[in-house]
């Protein structure tokens, strides 16, 4: 055939991944570790050493988040949750109450509400 392109041959195998994926927390724990007082990558990691079980290390890492972010407001509600779910309920007490009145200056009535429903259901 006159005119006529030679097909394309393109190379459709697969190569293996050489590098494993980090895990989710991994990633948080770098983000952490380059930037510590970051309130959004310490609350990550929070979240997600409790949803892994690591209670030790959540509330390490709650505790770090509202030391350098006193008004990072959703700290102390999820902290305040997970206090309450493991059992520490007059520590939860207390923070969600410190909550309270960190979302009360900081102008965020709808984390107030939750946080003295939240209050409120522990008493």
């Amino acid at each position: 055939m006159l005119g006529a392109r030679p097909q394309a041959r393109y190379n459709t195998r697969i190569q293996p991944m050489t590098q494993t994926q980090k895990s989710r927390r991994e990633v948080l724990e770098q983000f952490v570790a380059d930037k510590p007082t970051d309130a959004f990558a310490r609350y990550g990691l929070a979240l997600e050493c409790a949803k892994l079980g690591d209670d030790a290390a959540a509330s390490e890492n709650f505790k770090k988040l509202l030391e350098t972010n006193p008004g990072y407001v959703a700290g102390y509600f999820q902290f305040g949750q997970f206090l309450a779910r493991v059992g520490r309920l007059d520590e939860a007490r207390k923070l969600l109450s410190d909550g309270v009145v960190a979302a009360q200056n900081a102008g965020d009535m709808h984390a107030r509400d939750e946080m003295q429903a939240a209050l409120s259901a522990l008493r």
